[in-house]
């Protein structure tokens, strides 16, 4: 095993271990949040080693970088399972709803009509999650708080789709708390179980405030290059 491989294991084998402890503290049961390791930017020889390691959930921002590496990888390891956590164009539902075993990132009428289309059409249905901006960021993706308990109402009854989770992505400039707990309230409102916050700043803040899952990549993979 190379010193790099070595060296991402040890992140990652410190950010299960701190997940646990955050689990313990808020008293919730042992695995009960899932790990998605944020493997955007990063080639196929980085990831191999945490597949090696047994880590099978994993998140891409783009399905176009996701369709260059995951295909070969999910054929490789068994029980891979693979989030779209980042912005969806329309002209991608149809790749996206092919490779992608989670979508989280649902957040407008037309989005949700294409992939309610796109996943008839190819017989193939991935778990949906909308995506809310909590901070109301023009620059960020996601349904304003107010408008996200209808909206998920429309995509259950006007386009049929399932959706079991709500995402947001904090302010980086601001205390992340109120902002998941904001997620949480409108998850209980909406009947959802299933909440995707936080990232390797602050998923463990997430978890206190009832994340059932945490999106973390720098602090298993090292830093990116976005060059």
């Amino acid at each position: 095993m190379t010193d790099a491989a070595a060296n991402v294991i040890g992140r990652l084998e410190n950010v299960r271990g701190a997940i646990a402890d955050a689990e313990h503290e808020a008293g919730r049961p042992h695995r009960s949040v899932t790990l998605v390791a944020v493997s955007k930017t990063f080639e196929a020889e980085d990831i191999r080693p945490v597949l090696e390691a047994g880590q099978r959930v994993f998140g891409e921002n783009r399905v176009q970088e996701a369709q260059a590496k995951w295909p070969a990888l999910k054929e490789r390891y068994e029980g891979v399972e693979l989030h779209l956590i980042g912005p969806l164009q329309s002209n991608k539902a149809a790749d996206a709803v092919a490779l992608f075993d989670v979508i989280e990132t649902v957040d407008r009428e037309k989005i949700a009509a294409m992939l309610a289309s796109e996943m008839k059409r190819l017989n193939r249905f991935p778990r949906l999650y909308v995506q809310v901006n909590t901070g109301l960021e023009p620059q960020k993706a996601g349904i304003a708080p107010t408008e996200a308990e209808a909206f998920v109402k429309r995509c259950r009854q006007t386009h049929g789709l399932a959706i079991e989770g709500l995402m947001c992505i904090p302010p980086a400039d601001e205390n992340p708390g109120p902002h998941f707990a904001l997620l949480e309230k409108i998850a209980r409102a909406g009947g959802i179980e299933k909440l995707s916050m936080g990232m390797s700043g602050d998923y463990e803040t997430a978890i206190a405030f009832g994340a059932t899952s945490v999106r973390v990549g720098s602090a298993i993979f090292g830093s990116r290059d976005y060059a």
